[in-house]
């Protein structure tokens, strides 16, 4: 099992996990969700106390990692299998990415 905490706007809002059969779950923290002014991680994933769980990973990390010939290098530098796509998140998503959403590594 793998894990990370999700930031939005350096503000800890959540945990992405990957579980050893290779389920994805993203749940928000208490405190994230009690204050009314934070926003989501995306708007296929509302505010809610109930986890979000998918055989794949969630659409709107997917689309946080480089693609064709920029994974391949990314892969090959990093010692990441190209189609490991949690393990390039974990790796490429903690600090400059576009958008206001980090991923750190637990």
């Amino acid at each position: 099992m793998r894990k990370c905490e999700v930031y939005i706007h350096d503000i800890k809002a959540g945990t992405l996990t990957e579980t050893d059969s290779g389920e994805y779950i993203f749940s928000y923290h208490l405190d994230y969700l009690t204050d009314k002014s934070h926003e989501p991680v995306s708007l296929t994933m509302p505010l809610r106390q109930e986890e979000y769980r998918s055989h794949v990973l969630f659409p709107f990390f997917f689309n946080m990692l480089s693609e064709g010939e920029n994974r391949e290098i990314q892969s090959q530098i990093l010692h990441i299998n190209k189609d490991d796509e949690f393990g390039i998140l974990l790796e490429t998503a903690q600090y400059d990415t576009i958008g206001s959403v980090n991923v750190k590594p637990v």
